[in-house]
């Protein structure tokens, strides 16, 4: 992850190397868990951080419960990582929620609520795992924002402005960290078949003719499509991403039909 590890003679590898130690917040389902287990498959080290319990979660993973805009409960889990693992390589600040409102009947709580685990929950995750990786002056920093940060839509204000504020923390942070060797990126995914975007389509928030159609290929993006993505940035052949905020959206934001 490193330019050490490069050479003019070789093609860096698009994955991670073994033994990488990641925390994945939001981790018990959807994208989390699918990165999660990703970086697993490939020999990784995984710490997973979510609220609930992490179902079925392998043998040797560390599983850590608590609250992405609690600093102490994130304080907790890197911790466990050093007393572990030594430290940590990867950090995806990925936990989110929605809420898909009427903008005049959003409720000052829930725009609080909203930001508070959208973009405070990942300022705090990336707070945590950057004084480590500054120190040790390696690592990647990866969030989780949203196709909803370069446009907008209707009855997502807090939403939109989380994940607006989500891909800018990154570009700014990729500019401080990297002469520490700190590269921050962003994943912006379209609409994912995840648990969440199942039981909105099955109580008609969303409409499945009409999510396809906006794509142009035709369908849902899948988790283990944006999990790809993260591990081709933890690679050495991402070496150089830094600052970006990359769409895993199958041409939704470039595509300009309604």
């Amino acid at each position: 992850m490193n330019d050490a590890a490069l050479s003019e003679d070789v093609t860096p590898s698009p994955l991670p190397p073994p033994g990488t130690r990641i925390i994945v917040t939001g981790a018990a389902q959807g994208i989390g868990r699918a990165v999660a287990d990703a970086f697993h498959a490939r020999g990784a080290r995984v710490c997973a951080f979510d609220l609930g319990p992490v179902p079925d979660a392998p043998e040797g993973w560390i599983v850590a419960r608590g609250n992405v805009t609690v600093a102490a409960d994130l304080e907790a889990a890197f911790a466990r990582m050093d007393e572990a693992w030594g430290g940590v390589d990867v950090v995806h600040a990925n936990a989110g929620i929605s809420a898909n409102k009427p903008t005049l009947d959003l409720t000052e709580d829930e725009w609080r609520r909203t930001i508070d685990v959208n973009l405070t929950g990942a300022f705090l995750t990336a707070q945590a795992g950057g004084r480590r990786m500054v120190a040790q002056g390696s690592g990647l920093l990866l969030f989780t924002a949203s196709l909803f940060h370069a446009v907008g839509g209707a009855a997502r204000a807090a939403y939109c402005g989380s994940k607006g504020g989500v891909a800018n923390l990154a570009r700014a942070l990729a500019c401080e960290w990297a002469e520490h060797g700190v590269r921050v990126n962003a994943l912006a995914p379209g609409y994912v078949e995840t648990a969440l975007v199942s039981d909105l389509l099955a109580r008609g928030r969303l409409d499945a003719a009409a999510l396809r159609h906006r794509s142009p290929q035709r369908r849902l993006v899948q988790p283990r499509e944006v999990a790809a993505m993260a591990l081709f940035l933890a690679s050495p052949a991402a070496s150089s991403v830094n600052g970006a905020v990359l769409s895993v959206d199958g041409g939704w934001t470039a595509n300009g039909a309604p």
